[in-house]
């Protein structure tokens, strides 16, 4: 990703350049060691390329950011109807510890990081170099 921020309707914006927009959704059961296993594997993915185009570069070979931010509709059911269900997304207060905790890990790994509001309504923007865009889930891995 070239570039991505998130602003708030006061006018509040944070912005990365180069790196990794992740939308980190929490779900029920999710752990803290789902937010450091998560962050392991995000740092290690090579999804940069190299001088001939290749996937060969993480976030760190690069030197790049991220940008967390946190969106429970990740996990949003459609099996009854045409109203989301969001029953299977942590509650707040856990999700929010969990979300936090995934920040940290990823600044252990050597990772800068910015992040949105939490539970705050926000405008996000991002600008794929690519574009790029892979889905994790701790379940598998």
């Amino acid at each position: 990703m070239s570039r991505a921020s998130v602003s708030w309707p006061g006018g509040e914006t944070r912005a990365i350049g180069p790196g990794l927009l992740l939308l980190l959704g929490v779900g029920k059961g999710d752990s803290s060691e789902h937010a450091k296993k998560l962050a392991d594997k995000i740092a290690s993915l090579r999804i940069f390329s190299n001088a001939e185009g290749k996937f060969d570069h993480c976030v760190l070979d690069d030197k790049g950011s991220a940008l967390v931010v946190s969106q429970f509709t990740l996990y949003a059911a459609l099996k009854g109807g045409r109203r989301p269900d969001f029953a299977a997304a942590a509650a707040p207060g856990e999700a929010k510890e969990l979300y936090e905790r995934f920040c940290a890990e990823l600044e252990r790994l050597g990772i800068p990081v910015k992040t949105g509001e939490f539970a705050a309504h926000m405008a996000v923007e991002s600008v794929n170099d690519g574009p790029v865009t892979i889905w994790l889930d701790t379940e598998f891995f």
